[in-house]
């Protein structure tokens, strides 16, 4: 038996109880006559006690040990005189009197300690270590909770789990795809999935209403700290439903995995229009966590004779509450350049402070009055001590640089509380995106989403300006300004779904080689229907407090896509080449760039 209980399970009701536990060897400390070992495995530490004394054979075994040798001991629990109140089994420790090595460790590359002195490349190469670590383990089992509660409320809901192929057609929209030759087909080629898209719908054709999986995804993309080139969707289905029914049922599962894995009860979630999201916060995934909104100027800003603001599409600002006095000159020297990287390439930022003594100082102060800048603070509801911060220029990008600052300001006033959650719905997008360069229409979601009942008819008959104001059955759900999931009420109809790759820029035979399954699916009673797909990934960090996604999952890839434990990507020999009609071009010893 290489354990009777695990590393964080003894408590004082055990004390007198022989006991055999297993695990990895955290520390050692030796007090000449007695030897001190913390043994861990994934449920906690438990001290073991041997006395070096008393049995030589023993403590000739307890000398030879190391950090991260796995052994299994066997001895009597008791109380400890020096308790360890930051540790569940603090109150305990076993008096060893028998020692076995299982095996042996060599000196690890860094310390596998909460706080680690290990990089990340390293720590990745040796993810096996790293995974013993107590957080990011904790972020694997918080992971494991979050998906078998997610199964649980589907399966209570009536929705059949369903795996759906990875080996599927390359489609010519969103990111760039994976490819995967095929040897029976010379020349032909799989792609991995970027998502079930097209083969949940067919589900829903099929008769089976209520589907899901928690399955993953591939995009060729660059990466960041929420990416990854293969991640995990809960992917999800449903037919004869409306928009209504598809919110209400996954804002449950929301609530339903926040309560379970959290014990945190989500209040209702609230809903904004994509126009009023933009509007307000300059952002279709704005963080709720604080205020900060936009007010714009331009009814009481323009025409004063500062050119800035009079040649500009938009003046618009927010209000920093209780900053006045936190930001001297050179405060605002420094926030004015960090605007002005080409991140986010802002021209110059315009501030007003409402000082405590009454007085108002302002960067533009002898374009306007004092009287002016008044009535800019009344239209924020600025109070003495705070600050106005003011951007102005063409209306997209300008609302998209106040978001940066915005967020910017959030973080710097401490105003994005942890263990605080704001979600949100974000409804009524655009159905269409019109790209100058390319001079043609995008899918704001993708090609099968579904355009509001109301604008069918303009989408079949209308002109090119009318596509532009077309508003699609799209949502998203937003917690604390990250993107959680987003779906759509979809196309079930194929004269509707042509229109739309028409629109898209597709000829009819290139759709019909694309995507012909699907519309001839559409043409033997395919039921009316929608769904949703939530980053897990995302989620679960999210619901942790953390940025990085990078952490939950068990053997993630670094920035350049690697996985560096492993050594992959790598080159395949050449007898695998000839066997895939495949023949290298490229140089394997030029260096990489």
């Amino acid at each position: 038996m290489y354990r009777t209980h695990n590393c964080g399970e003894l408590r004082l009701e055990h004390a007198g109880q022989e006991v055999t536990l297993s695990g990895w060897v955290q520390i050692s400390r030796d007090f000449g006559g007695l030897k001190f070992v913390d043994l861990r495995d994934r449920y906690g530490i438990t001290q073991l006690v041997f006395d070096m004394e008393d049995n030589a054979d023993l403590a000739q075994q307890a000398r030879q040990l190391g950090r991260e040798f796995v052994i299994r001991a066997t001895g009597k629990v008791r109380e400890r005189t020096n308790k360890n109140p930051n540790r569940a089994t603090g109150d305990v420790e076993i008096e060893v009197t028998e020692l076995t090595i299982l095996n042996a460790s060599k000196v690890p590359p860094f310390t596998i300690e909460d706080e680690t002195d290990g990089g990340d490349d390293l720590r990745m190469k040796y993810r096996y270590l790293d995974l013993r670590r107590n957080p990011v383990q904790q972020n694997i089992i918080f992971r494991s909770k979050v998906a078998i509660e997610s199964r649980k409320y589907l399966a209570e809901q009536g929705f059949l789990e369903i795996e759906t192929p990875f080996l599927i057609k390359s489609t010519p929209e969103g990111a760039r795809d994976f490819v995967v030759p095929s040897r029976m087909n010379p020349g032909q080629f799989y792609a991995l999935p970027q998502s079930p898209q097209t083969f949940k719908q067919i589900l829903m054709v099929a008769g089976m209403d209520k589907y899901f999986q928690i399955v993953k995804c591939f995009r060729d993309e660059d990466l960041r700290a929420d990416r990854q080139p293969e991640f995990t969707q809960i992917d999800c289905e449903m037919a004869f439903v409306t928009q209504e029914d598809i919110l209400n049922t996954f804002e449950g599962l929301t609530k339903h995995v926040f309560k379970a894995a959290l014990d945190v009860e989500l209040p209702d979630f609230p809903r904004m229009s994509y126009d009023e999201a933009i509007q307000r916060f300059g952002s279709d995934k704005p963080d709720l966590r604080f205020g900060m909104e936009f007010f714009e100027l331009n009814d009481v800003a323009q025409g004063k004779g500062f050119g800035v603001f009079d040649s500009a599409e938009l003046v618009v600002g927010i209000c920093a509450e209780g900053q006045a006095d936190a930001y001297s000159n050179k405060d605002i020297k420094k926030l004015t350049e960090w605007m002005q990287r080409p991140q986010i390439g802002a021209k110059g930022l315009v501030y007003v402070k409402f000082q405590e003594d009454g007085s108002i100082k302002s960067s533009v102060g002898k374009f306007f009055s004092d009287e002016d800048l008044q009535a800019w603070g009344e239209k924020f509801g600025a109070k003495k001590g705070d600050m106005l911060l003011i951007l102005s220029g063409e209306t997209d990008k300008t609302r998209k640089q106040l978001n940066e600052l915005r967020l910017e300001m959030g973080r710097r006033m401490d105003l994005m509380k942890p263990g605080v959650y704001k979600p949100l719905w974000v409804v009524d997008f655009p159905l269409l995106e019109w790209d100058e360069d390319s001079e043609r229409f995008h899918a704001m979601h993708h090609p099968f989403t579904s355009p509001k009942k109301e604008d069918v008819a303009r989408m079949l008959d209308g002109d090119h300006e009318t596509m532009k104001s077309l508003r699609a059955d799209a949502y998203d759900l937003v917690i604390n300004g990250a993107e959680i999931g987003g779906g759509s009420i979809r196309i079930h109809d194929r004269a509707l779904q042509a229109k739309n790759f028409q629109l898209l820029g597709f000829t009819p035979e290139e759709a019909e080689y694309q995507f012909g399954f699907l519309m001839g699916a559409f043409e033997y009673g395919a039921p009316p229907h929608g769904g949703i797909a939530f980053g897990f990934d995302r989620l679960c960090a999210i619901m942790s407090g953390q940025q990085s996604i990078r952490d939950f999952i068990a053997f993630p890839k670094n920035n350049q896509g690697r996985d560096v434990m492993i050594e992959a990507p790598s080159l395949i020999d050449d007898t695998q080449l000839d066997e895939l009609n495949l023949k290298l071009t490229i140089d394997p010893t030029r260096d990489k760039e």
